[in-house]
């Protein structure tokens, strides 16, 4: 199988996403018994509740549903699987590395670029600092599983049984998917417009990666982006 073909594959995608999720759910267990809390994002608590609601509040069943969607979906595909999936992974790595980047460097021009369109602006800063690296691959990880596998591919298929057009469905689902996005990360302060015009972008850009290169590039790159916006003000 080409490698093109070949990161859209679960199983590719599955074994690029189990070292993430043992680094993540490892660290925040390691950093939670030197005292250190806050490390789960929006997404991953809110997952976690969304399942505690059915009694299955346990530590271990959020990262063990988004290892058996892709177990799932690897074995209905067992046949077509990469035969070399650690040298696909290893492309998998670059490609996030320079999609979080390219992304990096569209945030740190987005606010000039709104002002060069006559977009009034606030002085805002995009990044988060102060987080760890643990939380940046966390983020990555969550908020695609509920943002891109949950949501869009939910909004798709829920606009197709309402018999509209694959290609305007999908567009539809990017978009009020993409605004989702942009809304949960208002905290409890200011919200300038900017900030949320770029996170719609960046719900845009990512919802392209994980449609034309796959849900494992998507969760790289958004972790990829995360890190690099944390370093760059850290």
């Amino acid at each position: 199988m080409k490698y093109l073909a070949a990161v859209l594959h679960p199983w590719a995608c599955l074994v690029f996403l189990l070292p993430l999720l043992i680094v993540y759910e490892g660290g925040v267990l390691h950093y939670g018994q030197h005292g250190t809390t806050g490390l789960r994002g929006g997404a991953d608590e809110w997952l976690r509740v969304g399942l505690s609601h059915y009694g299955l509040g346990q530590a271990w069943i959020a990262p063990l549903v988004v290892v058996a969607v892709f177990v799932f979906r690897s074995a209905w595909s067992w046949k077509s699987r990469p035969t070399e999936p650690l040298a696909v992974g290893f492309g998998m790595l670059l490609e996030s590395i320079a999609l979080a980047a390219l992304l990096w460097a569209t945030a740190k021009n987005f606010g000039p670029l709104l002002q060069e369109f006559g977009v009034p602006l606030a002085s805002i800063e995009f990044q988060t600092p102060g987080a760890e690296l643990v939380k940046y691959i966390g983020a990555g990880i969550y908020e695609e599983v509920l943002f891109r596998l949950g949501l869009y591919t939910g909004l798709v298929y829920l606009f197709r049984l309402v018999l509209l057009p694959g290609l305007f469905a999908s567009l539809l689902a990017a978009v009020l998917s993409s605004l989702v996005f942009a809304a949960a990360h208002r905290g409890g302060g200011e919200f300038p417009a900017a900030q949320f015009l770029f996170l719609t972008f960046a719900g845009l850009y990512f919802t392209t990666v994980y449609i034309t290169r796959g849900f494992g590039i998507a969760v790289g790159c958004h972790a990829g982006y995360d890190i690099l916006a944390g370093v760059s003000v850290g």
